[in-house]
């Protein structure tokens, strides 16, 4: 087989286009988690957005399995790409154990819900210019970072109320659903971080 076949074949995957596809189908899980708190959607709907977002990250790696050139490391397509199904993956299992739990929603979780929308939507800014505008993508990569610090703040305010709860399966139950925000924030963090490391690396 001539080299050409092998890596000259003229295919060009666009992998900033996944990488877009795939944040904003995690924004569209964030936004079901919190209809899902409020009580305007069902569990089932964050399942088909979850296994939506799995099939996209599944092109993505197959894609970049077959690409011999991409438009930056493919260790940070592939990272980045892990870290942004993350959060969409806590943001399900938050739904599966509240479930499972049966815990209710409070005004903590609303408000670490509207968090994770927020944290979501700039990835997806940080994501759509990240090709053309990488520099405006790194100011909104800053802003998703944020979004970790006051995840923490609410997560300990909200660990602080609940250990005035008597009943310790109670403690236990919302402890780790808390977590699985906390968790999804940190992820948004790292997304962030390799957006950062991504642009620096252009120059």
């Amino acid at each position: 087989m001539s080299f050409w076949k092998i890596f000259g074949s003229g295919k060009k995957t666009d992998f900033y286009g996944i990488l877009l596809s795939q944040s904003e189908k995690t924004l569209e899980g964030c936004n079901a988690l919190l209809s899902f708190l409020n009580g305007s959607s069902q569990p089932e709907d964050l399942a088909r957005i979850e296994r939506e977002a799995d099939d996209i990250r599944r092109v993505l790696i197959d894609e970049l399995n077959q690409t011999f050139i991409t438009p930056f490391d493919r260790e940070d397509i592939f990272a980045l790409s892990r870290a942004v199904d993350d959060v969409l993956d806590h943001a399900y299992n938050t739904v599966r154990e509240m479930n499972a739990f049966e815990v209710a929603a409070n005004d903590h979780l609303r408000q670490m819900a509207l968090l994770m929308v927020k944290g979501a939507e700039h990835l997806v800014t940080g994501m759509r210019h990240l090709e053309k505008n990488p520099n405006v993508a790194v100011q909104y990569a800053v802003r998703a970072k944020r979004v970790e610090n006051e995840m923490n703040d609410l997560f300990l305010e909200a660990l602080k109320e609940l250990f005035h709860e008597p009943n310790p399966r109670t403690i236990i139950k919302y402890r780790e659903i808390y977590r699985h925000f906390n968790r999804s924030a940190d992820r948004v963090d790292d997304a962030a971080n390799i957006i950062t490391n991504i642009v620096v690396k252009m120059f």
